[in-house]
């Protein structure tokens, strides 16, 4: 049997999964990292993408818009803004994730008095955003960026 860790992911509304794992590939913003058990301690900033859990049952993915994940020897705590199973994700809850990171972005455009840092990081939010529906096959009816 391969050698495990503990797997926790917790958004503000409720824990969504805590298990064994024998790998965690994260969506981090610096690029993606996989966490094995025994991986070096270390924080990481998550961008909106999907994480990969390999455990005894095969590959669990959870749909994630950005948090923070602990990383330990004995395993990886999320903490993420919203979280869903790829199971539970749906058009609907797509669609109003775009719809706020479009507004992020909008209000982002209208403060920024041509600064390029907030709008920069805005327009980077709605765009892993996309990346993150058409990765998990849902349709991103998101105007052009």
């Amino acid at each position: 049997m391969a050698e495990m860790m503990t797997f926790d992911l917790v958004s503000p509304e409720r824990r969504v999964a805590s298990h064994k794992a024998t790998s965690v590939r994260l969506p981090g913003t610096d690029g993606d990292l996989t966490a094995m058990p025994n991986h070096v301690p270390m924080i990481l900033t998550l961008r909106p993408g999907v994480l990969h859990v390999e455990g005894d049952t095969g590959t669990e993915e959870y749909v994630v818009t950005g948090g923070f994940a602990q990383i330990s020897p004995e395993g990886v705590s999320i903490l993420a803004e919203r979280s869903y199973h790829r199971n539970d994700m749906s058009q609907h809850i797509l669609d109003d994730m775009l719809a706020e990171a479009a507004e992020k972005q909008r209000r982002a455009v209208e403060a920024s008095h041509n600064e390029p840092g907030p709008v920069d990081d805005a327009a980077k939010l709605l765009s892993d955003m996309v990346a993150m529906g058409d990765h998990i096959g849902l349709d991103c009816k998101q105007p052009s960026l």
